[in-house]
């Protein structure tokens, strides 16, 4: 597998008109650029490549997108919600985000480390989930000459599921234990996504188009056709209004099930989101 990381045009300034492509000018084609650049690489190798740029028809070529060097905010994760779903809509199902956002000013800050849960929470219920980030402060010396041989761009903080205490270590350790104990069901997402195109993040019209208060969600979504996920998107909140279409639904977390066709008010600690499975 390749990251090819930053795959769109760079530009200094962006006067479209007068940058030149040979298929034309960046206002006509440069949006092909990163399809195009991803194209390169199957080609040649057949393999994937994690890039944080596409075009309609990147899928075709094991293209896997991520959201970019987004910041650690709870505004930014709000963002992710608009972003994973839509791109589902664009065709393109294998996308990801950086859990905890890129740009981290403190790792030590106790707000961040709330964000880092609740993005991690919801990256269980997404394609792929992947930790990754810049972290901060960026107090750590630069490798020095001596020792490495080069080099004095900063590094940041650890940032492995243990780098951030106790509490947090054990609450993300449990929800890698639900992502691996739905794997299965992954799996078939991804075969399904792979024959027929489906999300496996879908909007919550997509799943029940004849109830019309699913096309007014912007706050909940379902992960393919089994699981109702609506992440905390707000600091402090611990508890969530989630509306459950026609069905029966069983919250993951304490086993309780609902009929369908009404909102309630669902707990949200900071252990768990409201996560509710559809009986089948």
């Amino acid at each position: 597998m390749f990251w090819l990381d930053n795959a769109e045009p760079d530009y200094g300034a962006y006067d479209f008109e007068n940058y030149r492509y040979q298929l034309g000018t960046a206002l006509e084609v440069s949006s092909l650029y990163p399809k195009l650049y991803v194209k390169t690489f199957y080609e040649q190798t057949a393999s994937p490549s994690l890039a944080r740029c596409g075009w309609a028809g990147s899928q075709k070529y094991a293209a896997l997108l991520w959201s970019g060097d987004v910041p650690s905010t709870f505004e930014s994760l709000r963002d992710q919600i608009s972003a994973g779903l839509n791109m589902g809509l664009a065709g393109i199902p294998w996308w990801t985000t950086d859990i905890g956002g890129f740009m981290t000013d403190n790792v030590a800050d106790a707000d961040f480390r709330e964000l880092l849960l609740r993005w991690f929470e919801f990256a269980v219920f997404s394609p792929v989930l992947r930790m990754h980030g810049d972290r901060g402060p960026h107090d750590i010396p630069p490798l020095s000459d001596k020792e490495w041989g080069g080099g004095s761009l900063y590094t940041g903080h650890s940032n492995e599921l243990w780098s951030y205490g106790e509490e947090a270590f054990a609450i993300m350790k449990k929800q890698l234990e639900l992502r691996l104990s739905i794997k299965p069901y992954v799996q078939k997402l991804m075969r399904e996504a792979s024959e027929t195109g489906a999300p496996l993040l879908r909007t919550m019209f997509y799943e029940f188009p004849d109830d019309a208060h699913c096309w007014e969600l912007e706050d909940q979504y379902m992960f393919g056709d089994r699981y109702l996920v609506a992440p905390i998107l707000q600091s402090g909140q611990r508890e969530h209004k989630v509306y459950l279409p026609a069905g029966t639904w069983k919250n993951i977390a304490d086993s309780q099930t609902y009929e369908g066709g009404q909102t309630i008010v669902c707990p949200a600690p900071l252990e768990w989101i409201p996560v509710f499975e559809k009986s089948v």
